[in-house]
């Protein structure tokens, strides 16, 4: 399973997926539901671009969680987590929860290193971009880059 809030998609997300798609049999992509934390795109929202930009991959499905990770493999008979790591940062905190991980539910995590055309693309980045009506659209699918400026962009 590949995790996380995608909020929005990156291409750097979708570098991640599709290299997943090619060592699995299924993968799953899972959005994180965090009701603590203010999105700029709804769950719904995130999970119906998922589905749209990950179309091409015919193993690849999408879904939602909430709670611990591992509670969700385990539902769903998930043995491995692939994260992307762009940067040292990146690595030392997926470390620590792939321990976690591992010691709660036996949960496997690979690492995979991001692909160096994306390894300073974040969500985060981007909406800032966006909100300042940059040019986003080398950074994101199609599909993202219309939304983002429907949402941020004023005229």
């Amino acid at each position: 399973m590949c995790p996380g809030s995608f909020d929005p998609v990156t291409n750097g997300h979708l570098d991640i997926v599709g290299r997943a798609s090619k060592m699995f049999d299924e993968v799953v992509v899972a959005v994180l539901i965090n009701t603590s934390k203010a999105g700029l795109f709804t769950v719904e929202e995130r999970q119906e671009m998922l589905a749209e930009v990950t179309a091409p991959y015919a193993n690849v499905r999408v879904d939602a969680f909430q709670g611990l990770l591992v509670d969700f493999c385990q539902a769903n008979d998930i043995g491995a987590i692939v994260k992307g790591v762009r940067v040292a940062g990146d690595f030392d905190y997926e470390l620590q929860m792939a321990q976690m991980n591992y010691g709660l539910g036996a949960i496997e995590t690979l690492f995979m290193p991001t692909n160096p055309k994306y390894s300073f693309v974040s969500s985060s980045l981007i909406k800032e971009v966006a909100k300042w009506g940059g040019d986003v659209s080398p950074h994101v699918p199609d599909l993202v880059a219309n939304l983002l400026r429907e949402r941020l962009v004023k005229p």
